[in-house]
């Protein structure tokens, strides 16, 4: 049962008035008049593919945040490569892990016949992953909207912005406070990963060689993800990894955080009490959820007559 609350929407408003962080451009009900269908033909097209697949609800959730954390929230992670340059999708954090390409091109293609040149890419990322986390049992957030998308995008901004999930609590701040965040806005998007699936390769080097996991935990994934081989192989990133709730930070608590810098937010630092508190209230961390994917979701837009609306999210108006 996803856990809703009214004051989340109101909540919604009082944040970005607070902190000022929504554009003057963006608003709520941007697309009410130019295209008033828009979010229920979003809505519809996840409910469609996660209902098939419930991993790809997590794959639009992620596409969003690798989109705003390499220059804004501008679906310059949805260009393919040209002549004139190398974009994201085959940087190293990106490159044959991203996923979900194909359901924003259905997306996009409905709201062009619906709509043509109104809805921008980014607008359509921000709102495919709200609507992933509800649909999946997770909690709802108001969507600011008029982003517009970007005529470029960077191999090495991408391979240089997104958080390894090797790097340690320190690290992990660091990456987050060089985009606005503080460390419990940190944790709190960390949270994202109780749902999704991750590969071998990822996990393999604390499987194998870390202490600070439990026993059990760590033989029971090691029997789909050997010393050697099977790289892709997949498995959960929390034990019910189907479903938004807050067993990611439960798990931690145990010692059965499965990736390496997921663990760090529960390893005798500083976030141990906001890890600790998320895992005996899930009705906290939704909260808190909503208010930092707000935030997230207005990393720098492009507005006004900056970018362009793409009528292919894979290429830009001039290709």
């Amino acid at each position: 049962m996803a856990f809703f609350s009214p004051s989340i929407l109101s909540f919604s408003t009082l944040f970005l008035f607070m902190f000022g962080i929504a554009s003057a451009h963006l608003s709520s009900n941007f697309y009410s008049s130019s295209c008033p269908t828009a979010l229920s033909i979003i809505r519809g097209a996840v409910n469609t593919a996660v209902s098939k697949e419930k991993r790809m609800g997590a794959s639009l959730l992620r596409l969003h945040f690798h989109d705003c954390f390499v220059n804004g929230c501008d679906a310059s992670v949805l260009l393919d490569d040209t002549t004139s340059f190398k974009g994201e999708k085959t940087a190293p954090p990106n490159a044959n892990s991203l996923r979900g390409y194909e359901v924003i091109d259905t997306i996009k293609s409905q709201l062009e016949r619906q709509c043509p040149g109104v809805v921008s890419c980014a607008d359509i990322l921000a709102v495919a992953a709200r609507d992933s986390v509800v649909k999946l049992g997770g909690t709802t957030w108001t969507v600011q909207l008029g982003r517009r998308d970007a005529t470029t995008a960077s191999f090495n901004d991408a391979q240089n912005n997104l958080p390894s999930p090797s790097l340690d609590l320190r690290g992990l701040i660091s990456a987050f406070r060089k985009k606005g965040f503080t460390a419990p806005e940190m944790v709190t998007l960390s949270g994202g990963h109780t749902i999704g699936q991750v590969k071998c390769s990822v996990i393999r080097p604390r499987i194998y060689k870390e202490n600070n996991i439990d026993a059990n935990f760590a033989a029971s994934i090691k029997k789909n993800c050997p010393s050697t081989g099977g790289d892709t192989n997949l498995s959960p990133l929390d034990q019910t990894a189907g479903v938004f709730d807050n067993t990611y930070f439960k798990d931690l608590v145990n010692k059965k955080g499965i990736m390496h810098s997921d663990q760090q937010l529960f390893n005798g630092g500083s976030t141990d009490s906001q890890v600790n508190s998320y895992s005996q209230n899930s009705a906290k961390f939704f909260f808190d959820f909503g208010c930092a994917m707000i935030k997230m979701g207005n990393l720098s837009p492009l507005t006004g007559s900056k970018g362009e609306i793409r009528t292919n999210c894979r290429k830009t108006n001039q290709n």
